[in-house]
């Protein structure tokens, strides 16, 4: 069963898909004005990848906010874990928004072993919680 939204989650969601669509609507009016202005491709290029790069990590960080905000269990262990793996998965996000736009090598390998990392700790997590049912 899911637990129930409170009513600060449903605005913080409001107003994440608010800034998504701005994001988006902001996207596209850049795209159009280097077109207007006859900005080269290659600039363009880059402008249009900042601009992906931000709205994905935008939506990564304001997915894993709401996420975090789950109503409590009574549990700490439980509540411990519905809050942290939001947050590692919202870093696996982010982390893969880096690999996909970004181009330092270094921060590359490090994006690469936050996933690893973060989805080795988010399966812990399951696994701790699953097994903490049983008798």
């Amino acid at each position: 069963m899911r637990p129930a939204l409170r009513p600060h989650t449903v605005t913080v969601m409001i107003s994440n898909i608010e800034r998504s669509q701005t994001l988006r609507a902001g996207l596209v009016l850049a795209l159009l004005l280097a077109l207007a202005a006859g900005t080269t491709e290659s600039a363009m290029s880059e402008d249009l990848r900042h601009a992906a790069f931000a709205a994905e990590n935008r939506a990564a960080m304001d997915k894993m906010m709401v996420a975090m905000h789950a109503a409590s269990t009574g549990d700490v262990d439980r509540d411990f874990a519905a809050s942290m793996i939001p947050h590692h998965q919202g870093a696996t996000d982010m982390a893969t928004a880096e690999l996909k736009h970004g181009s330092n090598e270094q921060l590359r390998r490090i994006a690469q072993e936050i996933i690893v990392e973060q989805q080795q700790e988010i399966e812990a997590m399951h696994r701790a919680v699953h097994d903490s049912k049983k008798p």
